[in-house]
């Protein structure tokens, strides 16, 4: 089997009831990238990489469709079914750039597990449990604010709850509230405080000392692993790694000098579900507990998030956090992954290979949707009408097409809608 064609589609997501506010940024909206490869049988598999915003991790969402765009031809033509020699390849193609190369690797697992007729956590090592635990993460806000909202969380289920601090404002504010948190909601939820590399040492060690008598796990307190390690010794909590371990060379690392704790990791940051399962590997030989998660996205990052995190030992699992309660609605309205009660059902099993044009992720009938939309907006060439449009007729939205005998990329627009790109086979 060999990929045939490439898909990217840029699709902007409004941030509902937002924005959101974490330390390192304020997010209304974000554009997320979505993949499609198609191999030479006709089976496809999608997949999904969303940073949240240009500051929170060295990723932004022009890059991802851009280092897309670099591989893609050069990956016609090889094996979907082979992830370790799909990685090597794209690592040929372009140094770096794993959140773009995770969306790539991502859609091969889903082509493979239709190809094979495996659930994709299954081809990962096997499901421990059907339904994941996730966990609830506030943004920045007030002491009063952020207990209400864990309080809501701990009775809905949730089993973790993880603060946002930080973010330049006095440490006593977050001071004020870990203590709050804790005054409502006591041992019901685990807590996490996290800093999103913004506390400078002096602030992280007030932080863990005013705090003694509150378990909490210290995320990303610091902006770099070096600031960590000067402190670790003096904190009273427990360290968790998040922005730096940007790589499993960085999380070997950590865990070999005994920098911190656990992780709280990103599939696409680590370079996709393969890399995941190697980085869960380490951490269970280790016995650190970590996170299944991804910075944003939609059901293509919530599905590979929830697969993989069926696969980690409960002992060590933490959490598979999804955007889901910050997003309105879902690619497919039917059979969408959500949380409920504080955890996540484990998505059903891909259909039989005489089925296998169905979407594993459950995308078909949103894209369906959506190409009609586009159809009626006025644009009637026959040449566009193969590429699905990943938004709203009032969202920019960019869709690029790769095959093997693409030679060039041609930009086109139409209203109502803003920035169209199309690419197509001569």
């Amino acid at each position: 089997m060999k990929i045939k064609e490439i898909h990217i589609f840029s699709h902007n997501m409004p941030v509902k009831n937002g924005p959101y506010r974490i330390a390192s940024s304020t997010v209304h909206a974000l554009d997320t990238t979505l993949v499609k490869i198609v191999a030479d049988n006709g089976l496809f598999g999608w997949g999904e990489t969303c940073p949240v915003g240009p500051t929170y991790q060295p990723q932004h969402a022009k890059g991802a469709v851009a280092a897309i765009q670099e591989m893609a031809q050069g990956l016609i033509g090889t094996d979907p079914l082979q992830p370790v020699q799909l990685r090597r390849k794209m690592d040929s193609l372009l140094n770096g750039h794993r959140y773009a190369k995770a969306a790539i690797d991502i859609a091969a697992y889903d082509l493979l597990g239709k190809h094979v007729g495996m659930r994709v956590a299954d081809l990962l090592g096997g499901a421990v449990t059907e339904r994941v635990p996730s966990y609830y993460a506030s943004g920045i806000g007030e002491p009063e604010e952020i207990a209400r909202i864990a309080e809501e969380r701990a009775r809905e289920g949730y089993p973790r709850m993880q603060i946002k601090v930080g973010g330049g404002r006095p440490v006593e504010v977050d001071i004020a509230v870990v203590r709050k948190v804790w005054e409502r909601v006591g041992t019901r939820m685990r807590l996490a405080v996290d800093g999103n590399r913004s506390l400078n040492t002096r602030d992280a060690l007030r932080l863990s000392r005013e705090c003694l008598d509150i378990p909490f796990v210290l995320e990303q307190p610091c902006n770099t692993i070096e600031e960590i390690k000067a402190i670790r010794s003096q904190l009273h909590h427990a360290i968790y790694l998040d922005e730096n371990g940007e790589d499993l060379n960085t999380v070997l690392r950590a865990v070999g000098e005994g920098i911190c704790d656990g992780f709280g990791m990103k599939v696409t940051r680590i370079g996709g579900l393969h890399a995941m399962a190697t980085f869960r590997d380490i951490c269970e030989v280790r016995s650190m507990p970590h996170t299944c998660d991804d910075a944003w996205g939609g059901d293509i990052i919530h599905a590979a998030c929830t697969h993989i995190g069926a696969t980690v030992q409960p002992r060590l699992q933490e959490g598979v956090w999804l955007a889901q309660p910050y997003v309105e609605g879902n690619y497919d309205p039917e059979n969408g992954v959500n949380i409920e009660g504080g955890h996540i059902k484990l998505p059903h099993r891909p259909r039989s290979r005489r089925h296998s044009r169905r979407e594993s992720f459950r995308l078909a009938r949103f894209f369906i949707r959506l190409t009609h939309r586009f159809r009626s907006c006025g644009y009637r060439d026959s040449r566009l009408t193969d590429f699905p449009v990943a938004g709203l007729s009032t969202s920019r939205t960019v869709c690029l097409h790769i095959s093997s005998d693409s030679r060039r990329l041609q930009g086109m627009k139409t209203a109502p809608m803003r920035d169209i790109l199309g690419a197509r086979s001569p």
